[in-house]
């Protein structure tokens, strides 16, 4: 059995690639990518099944969504056939923000107002596909915030919202002052770090019907470069299920997320066009119980209770 290759993220609402391309690292190379080679990029993953990108007002000290809007204003595809995300609320201490002198949240009505208004500048659109809060705020507003959000997306600059590394009790909270569904809630999550199979993140996401979107599957590459016992068990069993099911270790990984129930759509965080290739192919693998068992169990460093 294969995994469509799109997602809706709540039962009567926007559907995204099952795959999303995350676009955190656009600028972290040293040989920094030109418009016309992102433009190249943004086709390759669209090529690939991977419409839905990824972003947030601080990627790359706020430089990465006016590069990829510049990228994209080159690609020759069509706006409507692709899902802008961007994320606000972390006030980034930032040579290119002067004025912030430490790092902190701001779920302020004024402050996600401009900062989607930028997002629309940088990215050269007047609409986002999905708006995301990025971090819980300790001095949230519940009302304010949820006011500010139902107002962008009555003006049509936002066609949805959901938060990010919320947990389910400050999800519900907001939730409770808003007048539709929040779409989403992007957390953490990989065969390194499973918190989110036992803290309740997955279950709420099941209980009410949306799809969690997955960062860091990869643990952040720490899977396949790191050094300490787990990460070299959890290489060893992903190599032997790769092995048996027939696909590249890097599928393997993601097929193992996919085969979750509550139906992730992991952020992919790679520029390299063959990894993405690579893991598109997750799409088309189920993993039997026992083989998903047996990499959990090699994360865990013990067998289930």
């Amino acid at each position: 059995m294969s995994h469509d290759s799109r997602i809706e993220l709540t039962k009567d609402g926007l559907s995204l690639s099952r795959l999303v391309f995350g676009a955190w690292r656009l600028l972290d190379s040293a040989a920094r990518p030109d418009a016309d080679q992102i433009a190249r990029l943004i086709g390759t993953a669209v090529d690939l099944g991977l419409t839905s990108f990824d972003h947030a007002d601080i990627y790359g000290h706020y430089q990465v969504e006016a590069a990829f809007g510049a990228g994209l204003s080159r690609w020759k595809g069509k706006r409507d056939s692709i899902e802008l995300i961007s994320k606000c609320d972390i006030i980034l201490a930032s040579a290119n923000r002067p004025q912030n002198r430490l790092k902190h949240y701001d779920t302020s009505a004024a402050h996600i107002a401009a900062s989607v208004d930028r997002s629309l500048a940088n990215l050269g659109t007047d609409y986002l596909d999905l708006l995301l809060l990025h971090r819980p705020d300790p001095l949230m507003d519940a009302d304010e915030t949820a006011a500010a959000l139902a107002g962008l997306v009555k003006s049509g600059k936002v066609r949805a919202v959901g938060v990010s590394n919320y947990t389910p009790s400050q999800f519900d909270l907001l939730a409770s002052r808003l007048p539709f569904a929040l779409a989403t809630n992007q957390i953490e999550m990989s065969v390194l770090k499973t918190n989110a199979l036992v803290d309740g993140s997955l279950d709420h996401a099941q209980r009410l019907g949306y799809a969690p979107m997955i960062w860091s599957p990869l643990g952040g590459g720490l899977l396949f470069t790191g050094k300490e016992g787990r990460e070299a068990r959890v290489r060893a069993a992903i190599a032997a299920v790769a092995a048996e099911i027939g696909a590249g270790d890097l599928a393997a990984v993601a097929a193992w997320l996919l085969r979750h129930p509550a139906r992730l759509a992991p952020v992919l965080g790679t520029m390299k066009p063959e990894r993405l290739a690579v893991m598109v192919k997750a799409l088309e693998i189920d993993l039997g119980r026992q083989q998903w068992f047996a990499i959990l169990e090699a994360s865990e460093g013990r067998p289930v209770a």
